[in-house]
């Protein structure tokens, strides 16, 4: 009975007062909050705005190793100038150089077997060769003596046919022996063969050429700035791999700077190559510089650069023009955005 009578109508009461002051609570005017810091404001009475990310007059320059592999020093720092040519890593290259090593030991196996055949004959050759010429000599000497004694005997009986012409084969067999020992000389007086110098001219050639992609392939592994420029990021360290992460080294020319701007598709037929630019710092419009239009870069893209702008769309896409500006106007870096207007002139036809 007292739940009824007591407990009851206060709990009401409770609630009908926490409705209340919730309605009024809501009722109340927001003040809104300041920003943090001033939008930027158009320099220019028909303008263009767009969102610009600052980046190196080369652009930036993913620079990578040729092949893969374990990096075994990282001869540069982040924000280091180097010229071009500079090492800015280098590669694992043991089994290369050990290949190498292979290769040159080849070029001067072909340079021995190249100038071996040149010094052809060998001194000591050539005396066992007249030796057996002389050898050669006397025995056809000797065979011819014992024929013509044979032949000159007066009774035919005294010598036997085949006695005769057994002599006679003697004489034969001297003369093709000397004429062995005599064309054994001369082919080692003669020195080396030219066919057998061509080919081993040619693998020489073909020794010094495997040599050269060997060092080619170590030079491959030993990674140059290809223009000179600073260095703006450092993704790899020695120990680590290459080919399985980003860029292991981001290369940028930083003696001017450029700003892409990214003008939506809605804005495109309203630019005008060439149009009067103004680039502000976020966080402090008092912060600005002139742009110098560099060039337009006619193929349209997806939007990716987003401002943050809760009315931004993000399903768009943009026609990206560059502008360039002296990197010591305004304390920027590379990869910063910015808040770019660009002028529209009157001639671009708009719509009435």
């Amino acid at each position: 009975m007292l739940l009824r009578t007591t407990l009851l109508p206060l709990l009401s009461l409770a609630g009908l007062a926490l409705a209340t002051y919730t309605v009024v609570r809501g009722s109340e005017r927001l003040v809104p909050s300041l920003p943090v810091a001033e939008p930027a404001a158009a320099p220019f009475a028909r303008k263009i705005a767009g969102a610009g990310i600052v980046e190196a007059a080369s652009q930036d320059v993913a620079v990578a190793a040729p092949v893969p592999g374990v990096v075994l020093e990282v001869a540069v720092v982040q924000g280091q100038r180097v010229e071009r040519g500079a090492v800015l890593f280098r590669v694992d290259d043991r089994a290369q150089r050990a290949e190498r090593a292979v290769r040159a030991a080849e070029v001067e196996r072909a340079r021995a077997e190249l100038a071996r055949l040149a010094a052809l004959p060998r001194p000591e050759d050539l005396p066992p060769a007249q030796a057996r010429v002389a050898a050669g000599e006397a025995e056809l000497a000797d065979a011819r003596s014992r024929l013509a004694l044979a032949q000159s005997v007066s009774d035919p009986r005294a010598v036997s046919q085949e006695v005769l012409e057994g002599r006679r084969q003697g004489v034969r067999a001297a003369e093709a022996h000397l004429a062995a020992a005599a064309g054994e000389l001369a082919r080692l007086a003669a020195g080396a063969w030219e066919p057998e110098l061509a080919a081993a001219r040619a693998e020489l050639v073909a020794a010094e050429a495997t040599l050269g992609a060997a060092d080619t392939e170590l030079e491959r592994l030993v990674v140059r700035a290809p223009f000179a420029g600073t260095v703006l990021q450092v993704n790899v360290r020695a120990g680590e791999r290459t080919g399985e992460r980003e860029a292991p080294i981001l290369l940028g020319d930083l003696a001017r700077l450029h700003v892409r701007v990214d003008l939506d598709e809605s804005d495109a037929w309203r630019f005008r190559p060439g149009a009067s630019g103004m680039a502000f710092v976020r966080g402090n419009p008092g912060l600005s510089t002139a742009l110098e239009f560099v060039r337009v870069d006619p193929y349209v893209v997806p939007k990716r650069s987003l401002t943050g702008d809760t009315v931004e769309r993000v399903d768009t896409r943009v026609l990206q023009v560059v502008y360039a500006f002296d990197p010591g106007a305004l304390p920027v870096y590379v990869g910063q955005q910015m808040d770019v207007f660009l002028e529209a002139g009157s001639s671009v036809g708009e719509a009435k």
